[in-house]
């Protein structure tokens, strides 16, 4: 474990959110060993109270609390983080081995941060062969006619089978990981063929960004774009923006061409062209005018991970690293943070929508990840 001490007040707030991530993932992650379930939002951050098994098809969330634990083990060494995540490993086999129909184009985030995670961590073979068999399983919902992942549905059913959403840019580096662990192309090209489509139809001529977008099924063509998590079709989702400049940064990271990062910049700089004076983004960047601007501070902390990215790669400029330290440091602040233990969240307004407010399990882990990189250079398993 590489240690930094903190250097100033703004380190030292740092220090105190990365142990609060820990103190709250001790307690969670053996109650999710004990009893599996999804625990993805809540709007009092009781994550247990989230009426959604482990095994239900809308599961995309199970393995946030895992990556925190994982990120606990890595930088205190505590085997307790590791034996209780381990737990964990049959059910999570048997959500691709057994009930995989039950699956979508999410399990990129569900065992990137578990299995892939686990094997890079420990060299398990068993979760080398986890891993892979979600990253082919995800490489299953791949349509070749229109270059895209299916995002959502049953495999065994057309339920949403045109559609592909922003988010699957995180889901693409299980797939890169896939073909470079087996040597299987097939993984590889399916990922590139997702970004560039993403890169096509997604982003629009002044750099914002679709949620989703359908495709002609026969024909490949596009259809035109969707929506399911911003304000409407043709809004601009904060969240999805995030997803997308982390993404397309990895997409470089995995393949070296220079397009995924040029629009990875051009994203960054329309995201912080867009920021006010609160610095955490509103939910969505076309609000009507009168809409309450309701923050989401897991779009922050994903896009601090994705400057974070940009700067290792040696692409990030002054002002995208100045913005990548001014958002860290305002969802470190107390309004931001939930230091009650008998809360299970810890990131305020780590879910916006409308007029929902409440935890997330992503905005937690995406806090926890930016502070273990930006205190301990910490490597990350996408």
């Amino acid at each position: 474990m590489t240690t930094i001490e903190p250097r100033s007040p703004q380190r030292a707030g740092w220090q105190r959110a990365f142990d609060l991530c820990v103190r709250k993932t001790r307690t969670n992650i053996k109650d999710l060993a004990d009893a599996p379930k999804s625990w993805a939002k809540d709007v009092n951050g009781r994550y247990e109270k989230f009426d959604e098994g482990f095994f239900e098809i809308g599961n995309w969330t199970s393995s946030f609390f895992t990556g925190m634990a994982l990120l606990a083990w890595q930088e205190l060494e505590d085997e307790y983080f590791l034996e209780q995540t381990i737990r964990l490993a049959p059910t999570y086999r048997e959500k691709v081995f057994t009930r995989f129909l039950d699956t979508h184009h999410d399990l990129g985030f569900l065992y990137t941060l578990y299995s892939v995670a686990l094997f890079k961590l420990t060299g398990d073979p068993a979760q080398r062969e986890t891993g892979l068999r979600a990253a082919d399983l995800l490489y299953q919902r791949f349509n070749a006619t229109g270059g895209f992942i299916r995002a959502w549905g049953r495999m065994d059913t057309t339920e949403q089978d045109n559609l592909a959403i922003i988010d699957c840019m995180m889901n693409l580096p299980l797939l890169y990981w896939a073909a470079q662990e087996t040597g299987d192309q097939k993984y590889h090209a399916a990922a590139v063929r997702q970004a560039d489509t993403t890169l096509k139809c997604f982003i629009r001529a002044d750099d914002s960004v679709f949620h989703a977008y359908r495709f002609d099924l026969k024909t490949g063509e596009p259809l035109g774009g969707d929506n399911y998590c911003g304000f409407s079709t043709d809004s601009h989702w904060a969240r999805g923006t995030a997803w997308a400049i982390y993404g397309f940064a990895m997409s470089h990271r995995y393949t070296g061409d220079r397009k995924y990062l040029d629009a990875a910049l051009r994203l960054a700089q329309k995201f912080l062209a867009l920021l006010d004076a609160e610095v955490v983004p509103v939910w969505d960047f076309r609000l009507p005018a009168g809409a309450k601007p309701v923050r989401d501070a897991s779009a922050a902390a994903v896009a601090v991970c994705g400057f974070q990215e940009l700067e290792k790669l040696g692409a990030a400029d002054a002002a995208i690293r100045k913005a990548k330290e001014a958002l860290l440091d305002r969802i470190c602040r107390d309004d931001y943070l939930n230091f009650d233990d008998n809360c299970r969240g810890v990131l305020r307004y780590g879910i916006g929508i409308g007029d929902i407010i409440g935890y997330s399990s992503w905005g937690d882990y995406y806090l926890m990840e930016a502070l273990a990189r930006e205190l301990f250079q910490a490597e990350t398993w996408w």
